[in-house]
């Protein structure tokens, strides 16, 4: 594979000395959720250092030189990303990336083209940690709706309380994650915000609604037993998606922009948190094949992963087949330049670790 990149390069040093002409003309972009934000003036479209040169049909390789994001087909604009407010602190990217004696996990969160230019806080946000005692991991995706000014802080405090809420259960004994429990807390959460901790009313969950709306996918990875497969538990609520990646293949368990588990377009701004659903919300459950990878993401990866048999699946299937990326590495793969596809991306993967062999016979464990 780096042989083929390098080929690409020297090819593409080659041609160096043409230069293209033209510019793109520039726009209102319309943000998930149907809302237009006119940017601040952007530089045209270039080539960065290192792209590959053209395929049939237009399209490029991924340009994977760590100096610059990576290009998938025809770039989309350049943007200097502008601070977002100063409260609460968002950063503009967040990766983490840890092993326990069952799971490796590697989490990504990445602002989008859109939000870097208007200045907008990053509206994913993710949680993913492991309770001690059962090394279970719990974990929450967000995607806070584009149309709710303070989204962010919904999608942030929706991840941590669906996560504390598992946690507790946990710590209660409980086989079974009472799951309607944890969609509830979390949207009582986003109402106490908006109420300062007083009793909230139908008023304050309207403000609440129209404030700090997003979407929430919560989960948990088990390992039942050392030789058992790991066990899966997600309870989606919105339009973030959860695939199972495997020899090379993404595998679709959760369709982000089909059906909610009660059978309502999970697209639709009406059907993210602080509204519960009306009626029971039922789990999604599997098992993690030991060479399968588990990833969970908002639409920010999925609308540009499709299939996962295009530009981005190619790029991110690199990444997920070989050695294990680093969580920064992790991060850059997210932080690809593809036109028109400019929403924030945030993504979880989940590798298996192989369990020790038990030792032989008159042989000391080490």
């Amino acid at each position: 594979m780096t042989q083929h990149w390098e080929s690409l390069r020297e090819e593409r040093e080659r041609g160096s000395g043409r230069q293209e002409s033209g510019r793109q003309e520039s726009g209102r972009q319309e943000e998930p959720g149907g809302v237009s934000a006119a940017p601040p003036a952007r530089r045209e479209p270039r080539e960065p250092a290192g792209s590959a040169p053209p395929e049939p049909g237009g399209t490029r390789r991924a340009a994977l030189d760590p100096a610059r994001r990576p290009v998938l087909g025809r770039a989309s604009a350049e943007v200097e990303p502008l601070p977002p407010p100063p409260e609460p602190y968002r950063p503009d990217t967040v990766f983490d990336g840890w092993s326990t004696s069952r799971l490796t996990v590697r989490l990504a969160s990445v602002r989008g083209d859109a939000h870097r230019a208007s200045g907008v806080p990053r509206q994913d946000d993710a949680v993913a940690v492991v309770h001690p005692p059962t090394g279970t991991l719990v974990f929450a995706v967000a995607d806070g709706v584009s149309a709710a000014p303070d989204s962010h802080i919904g999608a942030a405090l929706a991840c941590r309380t669906a996560v504390a809420d598992v946690l507790a259960q946990l710590d209660d004994g409980r086989h079974r994650v009472d799951w309607m429990r944890v969609v509830r807390n979390a949207s009582h959460q986003l109402l106490r915000r908006i109420s300062r901790g007083e009793p909230p009313t139908e008023a304050h969950g309207e403000e609440a609604r129209l404030r700090l709306a997003t979407t929430l996918i919560a989960g948990t990875v088990t390992a039942t037993g050392p030789d058992e497969p790991l066990s899966l538990e997600i309870l989606p609520f919105g339009d973030s998606s959860v695939w199972l990646f495997r020899d090379g293949v993404f595998d679709a368990l959760v369709e982000g922009k089909g059906e909610t588990t009660d059978g309502l377009a999970s697209s639709a701004v009406e059907w993210a948190l602080p509204r519960v659903p009306t009626r029971q919300a039922k789990p999604f459950r599997d098992v993690l094949p030991p060479d399968g990878v588990l990833l969970v993401g908002t639409d920010g990866i999925g609308d540009p992963l499709g299939a996962g048999d295009g530009l981005v699946g190619h790029l991110l299937s690199v990444g997920l087949a070989g050695p294990l990326p680093s969580p920064g590495h992790f991060a850059y793969l997210l932080d690809f330049s593809r036109e028109t596809f400019d929403d924030d991306r945030t993504l979880l993967a989940v590798w298996p670790r192989p369990t020790a062999p038990a030792p032989s016979p008159g042989t000391s464990p080490r």
